[in-house]
């Protein structure tokens, strides 16, 4: 069994992009992502994004990517398991408003049946963050054998009226308990990786943990995908960093990258996704082209058809 208290960030020493070299698997583990958790109409697709190390773009693609799966008809619900809660402001909503449900209400009070926030139409619904959740580990670790099943229960206890299609979690940067309750609730996990310096750095440590998560308790666990993201090919750094990412994890990149853009720096501020701030700009048509990806692996349309 984990031993989910060991769990804590530790992104390694080396100074260099290929001082830590991950290993892929064979690349039919990587793709083959329908085969373990072939999804129904009445179940919800969890897709975790997560890095241990911060200011990788989990939050960006996070948000933009629940955004675009909204757009293309699929009822999709962010989850901000994130204490910084950088999700909701990234889409206009004051987590500390009267009334809003959190996502710690969500985790650790699901028997109150918290409501998530309603963006609109076409729009995902919203947990927002919380700065509870800096002591999630805590408060996880007070709760004895179940510890580490806390979030699958609470997202088994919901009931929206429409069942999600999406639910897409924004993970913290840490590998504490918190970050153990996401892999062990998630059917998928989608890896952002920063094109800079140090790109692989902690990458190893982060593909064994989900390799132990899924052995001794997610056995349908799967990496759906690595994504460079803040990428300028204009440079040299940038290339090399992605011929080094595509070399070391092959087939699991996707061929998406997300690119360097003022605009995509600048829609938070307005508390937009990119589809709603520039939606014909270089940053939509990355996420929407990522989106069409995603829906390509797991074997579904790239637009959901309206119900009869």
């Amino acid at each position: 069994m984990i031993d989910s208290p060991a769990f804590s960030p530790n992104e390694g020493s080396g100074p260099g992009v290929s001082r830590e070299t991950p290993q892929a698997p064979a690349p039919t583990a990587a793709l083959d992502v329908s085969r373990e958790t072939s999804p129904t109409p009445a179940s919800s697709i969890i897709i975790a994004v997560i890095n241990q190390k911060g200011g990788v773009g989990k939050t960006t693609s996070a948000v933009n990517l629940s955004a675009s799966l909204a757009l293309k008809g699929y009822r999709a619900l962010l989850l901000d398991l994130d204490p910084q809660g950088n999700a909701a402001t990234s889409l206009g909503i004051d987590r500390y408003a009267e009334g809003i449900a959190t996502s710690h209400d969500l985790l650790l009070s699901p028997q109150d049946h918290p409501q998530p926030v309603s963006l609109g139409t076409n729009k995902p619904d919203l947990y927002p963050g919380s700065v509870s959740l800096i002591r999630a580990d805590i408060d996880l670790l007070a709760l004895g054998e179940r510890r580490d099943f806390v979030l699958r229960d609470a997202l088994a206890s919901l009931a929206p009226a429409e069942p999600y299609d999406f639910i897409i979690i924004d993970s913290p940067p840490s590998l504490g308990i918190l970050t153990l309750n996401i892999l062990i609730a998630s059917h998928h996990v989608l890896i952002p990786i920063q094109c800079e310096y140090l790109a692989l750095e902690g990458l190893t440590m982060l593909l064994e943990t989900l390799e132990e998560i899924r052995r001794a308790h997610n056995p349908a666990l799967s990496v759906l995908g690595c994504l460079i993201t803040m990428s300028d090919l204009r440079t040299n750094l940038s290339q090399q960093v992605v011929a080094d990412v595509r070399t070391h994890l092959g087939e699991r990149v996707f061929n998406t990258m997300i690119p360097r853009t003022v605009r995509l720096s600048e829609c938070p501020s307005h508390g937009q996704s990119i589809f709603d701030y520039d939606r014909w700009g270089a940053g939509a048509r990355s996420y929407d082209a990522l989106t069409r990806e995603i829906l390509t692996r797991l074997g579904l349309p790239e637009k959901k058809r309206s119900a009869s």
